[in-house]
C-alpha cells in the first residue's frame, strides 16, 4: 500500500508540470476571445489592442505605434514586464489589476484558459 501511494506521488509530481505548462491548441481556441482587438503570428498589427507577439518578457506598453493608457505608461514607467505572473493576473480580470486601462474585455474566469493562452502566446517570438 505505502509503495502504490508513493508512485502516485511520483506520479503526480512529475506530470505536474506538464499541467501547469498549458495546451497551445487550446489556447489558439481561448485567443478567438481576443482577436477581435489583438493580433498574432506573421505580419500582425496593432488593431483595437497593440500586437501581442514577443509579449512574455517584453516591457509593458512597448508597442511601438500603439497609443497607450496612462495606465499602462505609469507601469511601463515603474518598470513593469509581462511575465506569466503579470499576465495571469491581468488576464483574469484586467480592470482590476490594471486600474485606468482601457481594455474593455472582462478577463477569462479558468484559469486552465489562461495557462493555455500563456501556453498559445509564448510560441509567438517579438517580430
Amino acid at each position: 500500500m505505502r509503495y502504490g501511494l508513493y508512485a502516485v506521488f511520483i506520479c503526480l509530481a512529475a506530470t505536474a508540470p506538464a499541467l501547469a505548462e498549458g495546451d497551445t491548441a487550446k489556447g489558439e481556441i481561448v485567443f478567438k476571445k481576443c482577436i477581435a482587438c489583438h493580433a498574432v503570428g506573421e505580419g500582425a498589427k496593432n488593431k483595437v489592442g497593440p500586437e501581442l507577439n514577443g509579449i512574455l518578457g517584453r516591457k509593458v506598453a512597448a508597442v511601438e505605434g500603439f497609443n497607450y493608457s496612462p495606465a499602462f505608461k505609469a507601469k511601463a514607467e515603474e518598470g513593469w514586464v509581462w511575465d506569466e505572473s503579470h499576465l495571469t493576473e491581468y488576464l483574469a480580470n484586467p480592470r482590476k489589476y490594471i486600474k485606468g486601462t482601457k481594455m474593455a474585455f472582462p478577463g477569462l474566469k479558468k484559469p486552465e484558459e489562461i495557462t493555455d493562452i500563456i501556453a498559445y502566446l509564448k510560441t509567438f517570438g517579438a517580430p
